[in-house]
């Protein structure tokens, strides 16, 4: 990072607060929100799909508290609308999130769906305009070989309708958020976004959005923010006990070059975490990036792990071990 660059700022990931894996009570819940504001956290991003609206009322509830004037930047998502159910044990995981909310969330790239989507998270958020609108969840890592038929609905119906809704002021910017790269090369193809959220796609471990993505990204003037900067866990835990990469048991080959990293985090007495943060925010191009926070120690541990001073050798040991491109931006020692 150039001398006077201003680093991208850390945000809030709203998934966890959304009862992923595991419940958070709603006292937890709103600590942790309001931890993040005690620590100028400022952008707070969540979407319908985090326990069923759960995340989305939390971040509104406490932010209708905390922030009336509205200052705070808010971002959620569209795709997915939210069906009663009546036949689930909601005290167990379903989709990923053990929430109590009696509803699940299906794909529906439509205009009636993102619309319907869009209304029923302004109620959740107590907003009557959202900073960024996402659509979620595009793209073939995630819909297989259904990923055509989902892109076509959106481009007829979903994204017009994110168009006219940004178009009257109801949104400020439109964008996709997602868990690949080619989906954004795609889009950016095809139509006009002011952001792209890219979860896990561009970390300490993943670098490959630096030959086309992050540069067309500069050149093109989107916003990019980035999530799952820890890639579902394994850079701040570490490839021990119940480790998760892409939200899955790690493959063997993750596993190796994960504890080659530690290993030299290590040695320089540098928690693996907190350099996968930094790195995150490093880029030029990355405006945000939102770690999910559970409660109010990780608000606090994420503050820490992104300020802390680290040693310009800890880069150049990753570098020459062939585990940071040499072409990736990292934190000099004025900004780290």
């Amino acid at each position: 990072m150039t001398a006077g660059q201003r680093p991208a700022r850390l945000g809030f990931g709203g998934a966890a607060i959304g009862n992923l894996y595991r419940p958070v009570g709603e006292d937890a819940a709103r600590a942790t929100i309001d931890a993040a504001w005690d620590h100028g956290i400022r952008a707070f991003d969540t979407a319908p799909h985090y326990g069923f609206g759960l995340s989305e009322r939390r971040v509104g509830d406490a932010l209708a508290a905390r922030d009336p004037g509205g200052t705070a930047f808010v971002s959620t998502k569209v795709g997915r609308v939210l069906r009663p159910v009546s036949d689930r044990d909601l005290g167990t995981e379903r989709q990923g999130f053990v929430s109590p909310e009696p509803v699940e969330s299906a794909f529906d790239y439509s205009r009636d769906g993102v619309l319907r989507s869009f209304d029923a998270s302004c109620g959740r958020l107590r907003r009557d305009r959202i900073d960024l609108l996402l659509a979620h969840d595009l793209g073939a890592m995630t819909h297989g070989a259904d990923a055509a038929a989902r892109m076509a609905t959106f481009l007829d119906g979903g994204y017009p309708a994110m168009r006219s809704l940004r178009d009257a002021g109801a949104i400020g910017a439109i964008g996709i958020g997602v868990n690949e790269i080619a989906v954004c090369e795609d889009l950016l193809d095809r139509v006009e976004l002011d952001a792209i959220l890219l979860a896990g796609r561009y970390t300490l471990l993943e670098q490959g959005a630096l030959d086309t993505l992050l540069p067309r990204c500069d050149a093109m003037g989107v916003r990019l923010i980035l999530g799952g900067p820890y890639n579902s866990g394994i850079l701040a835990t570490g490839t021990g006990g119940d480790a998760r990469y892409n939200y899955e048991a790690p493959p063997a080959d993750i596993v190796r070059r994960i504890d080659a990293i530690a290993a030299i985090c290590a040695r320089h007495a540098v928690p693996m975490a907190a350099a996968a943060l930094q790195f995150a925010m490093a880029h030029p191009t990355v405006d945000t990036v939102i770690p999910g926070m559970a409660d109010r120690q990780e608000v606090a541990q994420a503050v820490t792990l992104a300020t802390l001073s680290l040693p310009p050798a800890l880069w150049h040991d990753l570098i020459d071990a062939g585990l940071v491109r040499a072409d990736a931006p990292v934190p000099s020692s004025e900004t780290a």
